[in-house]
């Protein structure tokens, strides 16, 4: 079956930056809206009210924290198919005074009564759609814990201010998006949910563009958490989410939740030429990959050949097959599984690696393997030299935060826990349910990634935060699937070797490989015949995809200081300067 029917996760990207005390200017902003440029903060969403909200906190004296946990909360009301607070998320911190990186973990986790086997049948084959539909589906809930822990540490409303316009939202309700209305219509099994289909449906029809969302439940959820966060956890939404599981099948209880954790981890870093990349460690595999792939691109003069040219495009797509390769076998949960990540970012692997590229040729997947974890040893003390949502801020203390949250496939497991309005996740399908068999994005896995009670499931959000000199130049992320990583890595190359300005860096046509399925898709606009039939004459299996994925974001400082930030043409973003 083509790979391309599983990329059913219609997902958003935000970006928030800045928190200067100013203004915004919402005609200037109207008047771009995939582009702007601001001297004192930039607000870029996939949603108007999304940024809003943010827009709101700063002028109230909030900081990139502040700023940041408001548009998030305010993009689980407005865009419930891609992220919300039913699900979870990574987040990386930039200190804007010492330049320190942290890493917050707020992931969905399997339950305590999840098994490796709960997901086949007596003969050990897979059931359909048991990881991906209705209450066996779902992981913890991370995202409420996660948005506490930071504003707990780092930020300075206090929490019922940066809540609250999430809860207007949620009260007042909005105007149903083209977006939205698509992903509703989309979404058959909200129809199988009856809180879901009294919320997202009127009389039984699905809602549509220009209909009113009101989401009273979420509202009373929203105020609850306002009130004290730990009601998600131990209080009465708690309650009700462990009994709808109890009464649907579903495996969380109070016990898991009680239990929940966010997690500060260390980010993973490394050089490309003149700027250090600093991105998402394990459990998600995109810091990791993303390094990698850029290793692997090392010194090659891309620029001279130019974005399009076929052998720049089949070096990154060679580059590609080996990383998620090497994905599918060491990359898992670092609390339970010895993942390699010093290797596997280290420039003397990728040089090792580089030598197995033909540039004439393209070699077929079933030939690509992950490199012996023997061979990996030699490298492991190598240090380093020199539909999802994603929000990216930086403050007028030269703060930044990267985030990346999401319910995995649209509208998660379809399912909504009644009386409270929460859209939960079906995140558990980004375990390996069996070694080898794909996941809804075409992705496998093994050992690494296999089910255990309180794991974390492989990851491929890549939260990204680009320094040079010691200066911010680009704080970027995307979501989509295992198309994640790859976006985030052409982001990069558009911005730091094509020199591109930060719309068109965004709007770029893209690539994607991920080893297996063994093939290269292509946005339709993308490429010219003739650079088609080259790659194919090279050996590439190629597939088209008629319109597009993923919704990047990405804000860069200029030469001259000021801050650009892009909105995606691909969604429905736009981005707001002030």
């Amino acid at each position: 079956m083509n790979f391309l029917g599983y990329f059913k996760r219609l997902s958003i990207s935000l970006l928030v930056v800045s928190v200067s005390i100013a203004l915004p200017n919402p005609q200037l902003a109207q008047s771009a809206p995939y582009l702007n440029r601001g001297k004192q903060g930039m607000v870029a969403s996939a949603h108007a009210l999304g940024s809003e909200a943010g827009l709101t906190i700063l002028q109230q004296g909030g900081n990139a924290v502040d700023a940041a946990v408001a548009t998030t909360l305010a993009i689980s009301v407005v865009e419930p198919f891609s992220a919300g607070i039913g699900g979870g998320g990574f987040l990386l911190l930039r200190n804007g005074k010492t330049g320190a990186i942290a890493a917050l973990d707020f992931r969905e986790r399997a339950p305590l009564a999840a098994t490796r086997t709960m997901y086949l049948d007596a003969q050990g084959k897979v059931r359909p759609n048991a990881s991906t539909d209705g209450y066996l589906a779902v992981g913890v809930p991370g995202t409420i814990a996660g948005l506490r822990e930071v504003h707990r540490q780092y930020g300075r409303l206090s929490w019922p201010q940066v809540v609250a316009p999430a809860v207007r939202l949620a009260a007042d309700g909005f105007v149903v998006s083209p977006r939205l209305a698509a992903a509703i219509a989309r979404q058959k099994t909200l129809q199988q949910n009856p809180a879901a289909r009294q919320i997202f449906t009127r009389s039984g029809k699905p809602l549509d563009v220009g209909d009113r969302l009101v989401q009273a439940d979420l509202a009373k959820t929203l105020r609850s958490v306002a009130q004290n966060p730990q009601n998600f956890y131990i209080g009465s939404i708690a309650q009700a989410i462990a009994r709808d599981m109890k009464t649907n099948g579903g495996l969380i209880t109070l016990q898991d939740l009680k239990q929940y954790r966010p997690i500060w981890r260390e980010p993973v870093c490394g050089t490309f030429r003149a700027a250090r990349i600093c991105s998402m460690p394990p459990p998600s595999s995109g810091g990791v990959h993303l390094l990698q792939m850029l290793n692997l691109i090392g010194d090659m003069d891309l620029k001279a050949l130019g974005w399009h040219h076929p052998d720049t495009l089949h070096l990154l797509v060679e580059t590609m097959r080996i990383a998620y390769a090497d994905r599918a076998e060491y990359l898992g949960d670092p609390d339970f599984v010895k993942v390699p990540v010093a290797a596997l970012i280290s420039p003397a692997y990728a040089q090792l690696r580089r030598q197995e590229i033909d540039p004439n040729q393209a070699r077929p997947s079933s030939q690509v393997r992950a490199t012996d974890r023997t061979v990996l040893q030699r490298f492991s003390q190598t240090k380093e030299s020199g539909d999802t949502s994603h929000l990216s801020v930086v403050d007028r203390e030269n703060n930044a935060v990267s985030l990346t949250f999401t319910v995995n496939l649209s509208f998660g497991a379809g399912v909504v826990t009644a009386g409270t309005g929460i859209v939960l996740n079906n995140e558990m399908d980004d375990f390996a349910i069996a070694p080898g068999v794909p996941n809804a994005f075409g992705l496998v896995g093994r050992e690494a990634n296999a089910i255990d009670p309180r794991k974390t499931p492989l990851s491929s959000m890549t939260p990204t935060i680009v320094t040079e000199n010691g200066q911010l130049r680009l704080v970027t992320g995307a979501p989509g699937g295992s198309t994640i990583i790859t976006t985030v890595l052409q982001v990069v190359l558009n911005v730091l070797v094509y020199e591109m300005d930060v719309r068109s860096a965004v709007a770029a046509p893209r690539v994607h490989h991920q080893w297996l399925p063994d093939q290269l898709m292509v946005e339709q606009r993308g490429l010219d015949t003739l650079t088609l039939a080259e790659l194919r004459r090279r050996g590439h299996k190629i597939t088209t995809e008629r319109g597009s994925w993923g919704n990047a974001n990405a804000i860069v400082r200029s030469s001259d200081g000021w801050l650009e930030g892009a909105a995606d043409p691909r969604g429905e973003g736009a981005a707001y300067g002030f």
